[in-house]
């Protein structure tokens, strides 16, 4: 057996995005231009949820917080993958590579409670209309906000400090920031507890969410096909497809990520589908449920807007068309 040599790491060297030396202004174009599109869109739609007091309803609330997410998902990661590509110097902290482990960790988690919370608003709205202005509310959401926070944070807290039992044999990162897949392939000997807490943990608070809003689905799907008013049919399709469409996203870059064996990591592969998850996913969010599902009416409406020309007022005929209860 090949024995690897133990190194003291205090800081690492992030060599992600250097396999592609020739591309590198190409990516740099792209990538910073996906990235100040989706903080802008993410931006004014929080601002808007929280300036208009037409739009202080639970599933606004919801909204803005994915939003938020989205906006510190990809600042995580971005600005610094940037500066490296322009800088000679591409080395991190052993310190801040924890710090953006962790918070890289909680906020991608969270996403994937938000949009639990919003699946069940789907389901009530749909399934249960009676019963919606009583069994959901800002504050509900609110609790359920936090108390996923608490959970997450923790949940986080357990793999950073499983980072720092790990011995490794080196501190070159062949990605381009610091997350819990490569810096695994950096022991010394194979990290068994940690492979077997990502599953574990990675089933009980990333898995089970994309459960329960499949669960939703299907009861929302069940009430569909008993539905006799084109409209409220329409209205109903419209706020499912657009939520299943964010979490497919989601989710299958998650997996692909994450839920594999080490032994089938794949550095090309991983790269690229992070890069959707961080840049990408979150410049659509907002286009996604602004649009509603309803892309072709959605860009009629939308051609009224000049492009390039954002403003608050612009804002709120996005939100208006953000998801509401069905009537």
């Amino acid at each position: 057996m090949t024995t690897r040599n133990r190194t003291e790491v205090t800081e690492f060297v992030l060599f992600g995005l250097s396999i592609w030396p020739e591309m590198q202004p190409v990516i740099f174009g792209i990538v910073l231009t996906m990235y100040l599109v989706a903080v802008m869109d993410n931006s004014l739609l929080v601002i808007v949820a929280l300036s208009d007091p037409k739009l202080q309803t639970p599933m606004c609330f919801l909204l803005s917080h994915l939003s938020f997410i989205d906006i510190i998902l990809t600042s995580i990661t971005v600005p610094q993958m940037l500066v490296h590509m322009l800088s000679w110097s591409k080395t991190i902290s052993f310190n801040s590579c924890l710090i953006q482990l962790f918070f890289f960790m909680a906020v991608g988690s969270m996403e994937g409670h938000l949009l639990v919370a919003m699946a069940y608003n789907h389901y009530v709205a749909i399934c249960d209309i009676l019963r919606y202005s009583a069994s959901i509310s800002r504050l509900l959401c609110l609790c359920i906000t936090l108390t996923s926070w608490v959970v997450i944070s923790l949940n986080s807290l357990l793999f950073s400090v499983l980072v720092t039992r790990l011995t490794f044999c080196g501190n070159q990162v062949t990605h381009f920031f610091c997350d819990i897949t490569p810096l695994l392939k950096l022991s010394c000997t194979r990290p068994v507890v940690n492979e077997m807490l990502i599953f574990t943990e990675g089933v009980a608070v990333v898995v089970s969410p994309f459960f329960f809003i499949l669960g939703c689905n299907t009861s929302i799907r069940i009430a569909i096909a008993h539905m006799h008013s084109v409209a409220v049919l329409r209205k109903a399709l419209s706020t499912c497809s657009s939520h299943i469409l964010v979490v497919l996203l989601l989710y299958g870059s998650v997996i692909c990520m994450y839920l594999r064996p080490s032994s089938s990591y794949d550095l090309y592969q991983d790269h690229q589908v992070t890069i959707f998850y961080i840049v990408v996913t979150p410049m659509l969010n907002p286009l996604i449920y602004s649009l509603r599902n309803q892309e072709v009416k959605g860009a009629l409406d939308m051609a009224h807007i000049p492009v390039g020309k954002s403003s608050l007022s612009q804002g709120r005929e996005c939100m208006n068309r953000v998801l509401v209860p069905v009537d």
